[in-house]
């Protein structure tokens, strides 16, 4: 059970190890592009690759659900970034139970955007956690973690790709340990609990009075959705997408130099790769090229 590119690895090394899946479910077909059609999602069209049976419901509370789950008679469940709660009727049904894949090193950021909310908050260090699935939003118990340090400047978009091997990798290993009975759990600490809430439109903003490593924390935690932007006169909204340390001071939001550093509350950010609306993401000296910013300019 898995909807967008974060699960897809965790489908293709069940496949390849050998598990007979006996039905991939996904979230049904969003409007996309231009033309605002119904699009398959990530899982779904790797399930049409592997000639998997594919199941798309709105929800999964009700009978008919429920029917269609023990229908299957599967041992477990693999859940990876599905986007529908399971019911208790549902977790129920499998005798090995059912297993999540979730990128943070639990209980820190349970919810919807533990990479977005790791990197934005500066973390040191995420990680995937496999648990069993209980009612609770990701609180079942732990049965497998690998730590992954984040680098000063990496963004959620380096670290979603390597998590998802990972956590891939881990639940296959995971899965097998419980096919022999060997595989442990344990309850989920009590301190340290936080919460990774989806990501609000209205947050994407950048605030430039804020010091410089949370402006920067901020930018490469967006990075590359939904992405942090600010308004530059005369090129309307530019998305930031990399952002280093700068050098020198200055009034919040004044360009300082002619490499595009920018400066904030206390300190300042060198803008590394940016995006213009309708183009594609361009290095800071491809973008100064095409759309010259004057030193003390002031960025909105």
């Amino acid at each position: 059970m898995g909807t967008p590119d974060f699960a897809v690895p965790t489908l293709v090394e069940l496949a390849g190890a050998g598990h007979e899946i006996a039905a991939v479910y996904s979230r049904p077909p969003q409007p996309a592009g231009r033309g605002l059609a119904p699009q398959p999602s990530a899982v779904a069209r790797q399930a049409e690759r592997l000639g998997l049976p594919l199941l798309t419901p709105k929800t999964l509370r009700n009978d008919d659900a429920v029917a269609a789950v023990q229908a299957h008679r599967a041992d477990a469940a693999v859940v990876v970034a599905y986007g529908l709660i399971l019911p208790k009727p549902i977790l129920d049904i499998f005798p090995l139970d059912a297993f999540n894949v979730h990128a943070s090193l639990l209980p820190r950021w349970r919810g919807a955007a533990p990479i977005h909310r790791a990197v934005m908050a500066g973390d040191r260090e995420t990680g995937v956690t496999i648990m069993k699935m209980e009612e609770g939003l990701d609180t079942g118990p732990i049965v497998a973690q690998r730590h992954v340090p984040i680098a000063p400047d990496a963004t959620t978009g380096d670290l979603h790709d390597d998590l998802a091997r990972l956590g891939a990798g881990l639940m296959v290993i995971a899965l097998g340990a419980q096919e022999r009975g060997s595989l442990q759990a344990t309850p989920q600490p009590e301190t340290g609990v936080t919460y990774a809430a989806k990501i609000d439109k209205s947050e994407t903003r950048v605030d430039w009075q804020k010091p410089w490593q949370e402006v920067h924390n901020h930018c490469r935690g967006l990075s590359p959705f939904p992405g942090a932007w600010c308004e530059l006169a005369g090129a309307g909204r530019i998305k930031i997408l990399r952002t280093t340390k700068g050098a020198g001071e200055g009034s919040p939001g004044r360009v300082l130099d002619d490499k595009l550093t920018i400066a904030c509350g206390t300190g300042a950010v060198r803008l590394v790769q940016v995006q213009r609306a309708g183009r594609q993401p361009m290095l800071a000296d491809e973008f100064l090229r095409g759309t010259p910013v004057a030193p003390q300019t002031v960025l909105a």
